[in-house]
């Protein structure tokens, strides 16, 4: 059963803007898993009027995140992060 919107408690999301500096492929811990890519990421610091704007608020950070699927992320290219505490 979905929930009637009246329901939903209010969300507090903070939202960032990273640019993926670079992927590298290793080998999964388990070998029978294959490989594992790990993307890194920084906080975008220029480029555009939004990039100025999140700069402002989030001048600095770093995330690296691995992943089992080769192709996610794409270095050179911003993606959006939202934090959502988990309840």
């Amino acid at each position: 059963m979905i929930p009637k919107r009246n329901n939903f408690k209010s969300i507090n999301m903070t939202r960032a803007k990273f640019t993926c500096t670079g992927v590298t492929k290793s080998k999964h811990w388990q070998a029978d898993k294959g490989f594992l890519y790990a993307a890194t990421f920084i906080a975008v610091t220029s480029g555009s009027e939004e990039n100025k704007s999140f700069f402002e608020a989030s001048p600095n950070g770093q995330i690296t995140l691995s992943t089992v699927k080769e192709d996610v992320f794409e270095p050179g290219k911003n993606y959006y992060i939202d934090f959502t505490p988990a309840e």
